[in-house]
């Protein structure tokens, strides 16, 4: 029988949370049953295993992540889509590490789809066709964006800029030269 009050919402919620505190590859079962005041077998009244709990963490943290991007993009097109875009990225990632490390699981395609998880790519794609970017030009671009966001929030998560330089300001300049690039796409589409 569930315990009272647990939901497989709210133990992937908390799940998230102890992700967030702890890192990602630090939650286990055990470790959530013990956050939670309950016996590890209370959990898999919600949640089939370990890896159903890491792929619900994963399509939270992808949720949410989308809600921020599509919120900060509405309206806006080119360079101030994507300025907003990459903000609400980074803010997210660094206020959230372990949902963020989340979103780096390799999901089921079908998953991924029946989810919601896709509203993010979705955003991604709106943000370049204000750039002229199609298939398979947009993938290419999506791709560039994602790689440059994570590396550059996973060596400031890390300590790793190690320089007296500003780093906001090097962010700015990060995307500036991204949107430059964008601009100059070299297209491979018609």
């Amino acid at each position: 029988m569930a315990r009272a009050g647990l939901t497989a919402d709210r133990v992937t919620e908390a799940a998230a949370e102890l992700a967030d505190d702890v890192g990602f590859e630090q939650v286990t079962v055990s470790a959530l049953a013990r956050s939670l005041g309950v016996r590890d077998a209370s959990l898999y009244s919600h949640v089939k295993s370990l890896q159903d709990l890491r792929i619900r963490v994963a399509l939270l943290a992808a949720r949410e992540l989308a809600d921020r991007v599509t919120t900060a993009v509405a309206g806006r097109a080119g360079k101030d889509a994507l300025a907003a875009f990459a903000h609400a990225y980074r803010e997210y990632a660094l206020t959230h590490p372990g949902r963020y490390a989340a979103m780096l699981v390799r999901l089921d395609p079908a998953v991924a789809e029946s989810s919601g998880h896709a509203r993010g790519v979705e955003t991604t794609y709106a943000v370049l066709r204000a750039y002229g970017l199609a298939e398979p030009d947009a993938t290419d671009a999506a791709r560039l964006l994602r790689s440059a966001f994570h590396g550059f929030i996973s060596v400031e998560a890390g300590g790793g800029f190690n320089h007296p330089r500003d780093l906001q300001a090097s962010w700015e300049q990060a995307i500036e030269a991204l949107h430059i690039a964008l601009e100059r796409w070299p297209r491979l589409s018609a």
